[in-house]
């Protein structure tokens, strides 16, 4: 590719990208992937996007699994729809071309048991501040049913003690929210906050988990210490989809909060629309896929309409 369409790709590129980041997309792993497929483009004969190129580049490499074939194929058919508004030499990729459709996984719903088991799996982890850090970090997931990504970004300062809240800042859809806390869960985190400043007393990071680095956690690191400690706990598959992992903690969090509103014979629907909002969800649809999973909540519901019928 010439070097001065390679330059205006570029260009076209970084208005692309601050374009939907005003829009509260996040876009780092699209950034990389999109500077990669450039970076491919100036190393071949190519003259602009085609559909071809696309796929020649989205099938790299050759071994990969159909799902990120797909995703890379999706990442810069978005951006070749952008340049085609304004450029119609720009192919952009049909529909189709890759086809992936992904079983989708079963929520693996844990019991108070299992939550205790893997917190007391941290004991396994190499020392004590990646002991304090993994279980305060799974102790807050269960708890609160925040994101990982949400978790691992908080900053120390973003613990409102006297509110005894969590201040969530910049989430998945470039929004803050405030997670009310348990009084547990304050003095948890206020004992995690108290240890890392022993731990790490010359960290000037503001991150409120650190690692032994004295750096923000990173996610592929939470997660391999997450898989360690669910082998320790004796967790296991329940089926081929559905396995032990770290982001089921926020579905088991949403399930056992609706239980807790049939115990309670509260409202379900307010209580949905609660719970909703302070998992951060936009829709309310996405909420209600996380509690059809669960057949405690259906023999619930069951209940509450077989009474209603008695009482007709």
């Amino acid at each position: 590719m010439d070097a001065e369409i390679g330059d205006g790709l570029r260009l076209a590129l970084a208005e692309y990208l601050q374009t939907r980041r005003a829009l509260g997309y996040k876009l780092a792993r699209t950034e990389k992937l999109l500077n990669q497929f450039v970076d491919y483009l100036l190393a071949s004969d190519e003259v602009g996007i085609s559909t071809s190129s696309a796929l020649s580049w989205a099938s790299l490499p050759e071994k990969s699994e159909g799902s990120w074939r797909n995703y890379r194929l999706c990442v810069v058919r978005t951006f070749a729809r952008y340049l085609s508004i304004s450029d119609t030499t720009v192919e952009v990729p049909a529909m189709g071309l890759l086809p992936y459709s992904p079983p989708r996984a079963t929520p693996y719903l844990y019991s108070v048991a299992e939550i205790m088991a893997l917190l007391d799996a941290a004991s396994i982890l190499s020392c004590p501040q990646r002991q304090g850090t993994m279980a305060t970090l799974v102790g807050l997931l269960a708890t609160t049913g925040l994101r990982v990504g949400e978790a691992i970004q908080l900053d120390v300062t973003d613990i409102e003690t006297d509110r005894q809240l969590l201040r969530v800042r910049d989430t998945k859809f470039g929004k803050t929210r405030e997670v009310l806390l348990h009084p547990t869960a304050i003095a948890a985190l206020e004992k995690y906050r108290a240890d890392r400043l022993r731990w790490q007393p010359a960290s000037d990071c503001p991150a409120l988990f650190l690692s032994l680095a004295g750096t923000r956690l990173l996610y592929c690191n939470v997660h391999h210490a997450f898989q360690r400690m669910v082998v320790e706990a004796g967790l296991s598959a329940r089926s081929g989809k559905c396995r032990p992992r770290i982001h089921d903690l926020r579905h088991s969090f949403a399930v056992a909060s609706m239980l807790d509103a049939y115990t309670a014979g509260g409202d379900g629907q307010a209580q949905l629309a609660l719970i909703s909002t302070y998992l951060g969800h936009t829709d309310p649809a996405a909420t209600y896929w996380y509690l059809s999973a669960a057949p405690e909540l259906m023999a619930a519901a069951a209940e509450r309409l077989a009474a209603y019928e008695e009482r007709s």
